[in-house]
């Protein structure tokens, strides 16, 4: 299954945030969408998954554009957790988890659905929250909760916005080994945007590098996240470094840069 993003463009009113975006999907990999604040990911996400329709361009999924799908059907194939979330106050855990079943209900949840739900919430580390309310979480606590929500989905495609943005250390890395390895063994896909780049080098297959509206570079994070790059979109001085865990980006200050011209 290949998720195909074509000159996509995208607006608020007159102006102009997305121009001629173009990348594919494939199921079985991780793509990861990075850039500055402003750049464009969050709303390239919500493009891709018609939260927001394209203004023009196409997006399709095996060759059936989106904009021409059900909801319910389109929502089996795209999972989206946004970086804010909507629920009801005095929504349990579980509860916020088994919503991810809606796309496959008929009259009420199944056993399947019910196990389902039971399931995400353990490769979450939330199923010890169960019972709890939404509204009594933490960040990170929530965050997880609507990841496990998304699991429970079930789709074809995973789409996250800054999934790990509330989430300390060693829950990031957890999280991010949790959703590759769901990806690799059901065969899905996963478009995530992130700020740091060293998750992005780390668990990508692909990584989507934005600037200016468009597309930087487009390619295996290891010919993408380098020196020049981090340079010309982030402004800031860094070597990648070979260790014996594998590569990463370390940033440094750099005298001769300017940090009142540099665009971080």
């Amino acid at each position: 299954m290949r998720f195909n993003v074509e000159k996509v463009c995208q607006s608020y009113d007159a102006l102009e945030v997305l121009k001629d975006i173009s990348f594919t999907a494939e199921a079985g990999e991780v793509v990861a969408l990075i850039g500055p604040n402003g750049s464009g990911k969050s709303t390239l996400i919500k493009t891709i998954c018609n939260v927001k329709p394209a203004l023009s361009g196409r997006i399709d999924i095996d060759g059936t554009d989106i904009a021409a799908m059900d909801k319910k059907d389109l929502a089996k194939l795209i999972g989206y957790v946004p970086q804010s979330y909507a629920y009801s106050a005095f929504s349990t855990v579980y509860d916020t988890v088994l919503i991810g079943r809606r796309p496959y209900m008929e009259w009420s949840y199944t056993r399947k659905d019910l196990r389902i739900a039971a399931e995400a919430m353990t490769a979450m580390k939330v199923d010890d929250l169960a019972d709890r309310y939404v509204n009594e979480l933490s960040g990170g606590q929530m965050q997880r909760v609507f990841l496990a929500r998304a699991l429970a989905q079930d789709p074809r495609f995973y789409l996250f916005d800054e999934p790990t943005s509330s989430l300390d250390l060693k829950n990031q890395l957890d999280a991010m080994k949790i959703m590759r390895s769901i990806v690799k063994t059901r065969g899905s896909g996963m478009i995530v945007a992130l700020h740091d780049l060293n998750l992005a080098l780390r668990y990508s297959d692909k990584t989507l590098v934005m600037k200016d509206k468009g597309v930087y570079a487009f390619g295996r994070p290891e010919d993408v996240i380098i020196e020049r790059m981090i340079r010309d979109v982030y402004g800031v001085s860094a070597e990648i470094v070979e260790g014996k865990h594998g590569r990463y980006v370390q940033p440094y200050d750099d005298p001769d840069r300017d940090p009142l011209v540099a665009t971080i």
